[in-house]
């Protein structure tokens, strides 16, 4: 994954949030304490949930944006936002988000890259427990 996607300041490892909709809004947030979005960012990564699922398995879910909501991203980012008590979503057990901002077509390698960390099961297993930055920032920048 490229340098500068990740700010450490957007790795919560620690959070708690009642509902998928709460966690989605937690990780929107992140996203614009870093300066990645604007604040309707948000509503548009609720609105994606809705039309279709971002769980994508072992107990990770990306939200992210619909096609729409471009004009809100600033820049192209992630953000790591760990539940470690878990959060039902829609019937699955989620206990990491990673948040996705892109500009145009920037989530496609993004996504990929992702998927090529979450496939693995040690390195999804080593995101899930992470309890430091360094751990996520190690993982997600090899």
């Amino acid at each position: 994954m490229r340098d500068g996607l990740l700010d450490p300041r957007a790795v919560l490892l620690n959070e708690s949030a009642t509902d998928r909709a709460a966690a989605i809004r937690r990780c929107g947030r992140a996203l614009v304490e870093v300066g990645a979005v604007a604040e309707p960012y948000i509503e548009a990564m609720l609105e994606r949930e809705r039309t279709i699922s971002t769980y994508v398995g072992e107990g990770v879910a990306i939200p992210h944006g619909t096609n729409a909501s471009k004009e809100d991203v600033k820049r192209d980012a992630i953000c790591v936002v760990r539940f470690p008590g878990g959060i039902d979503w829609d019937g699955e057990q989620v206990t990491l988000c990673v948040g996705i901002a892109a500009k145009d077509d920037g989530h496609v390698p993004l996504l990929a890259a992702l998927a090529e960390i979450l496939l693995d099961p040690d390195r999804a297993r080593t995101l899930r427990e992470a309890t430091e930055v360094s751990q996520v920032m190690k993982e997600l920048t090899a």
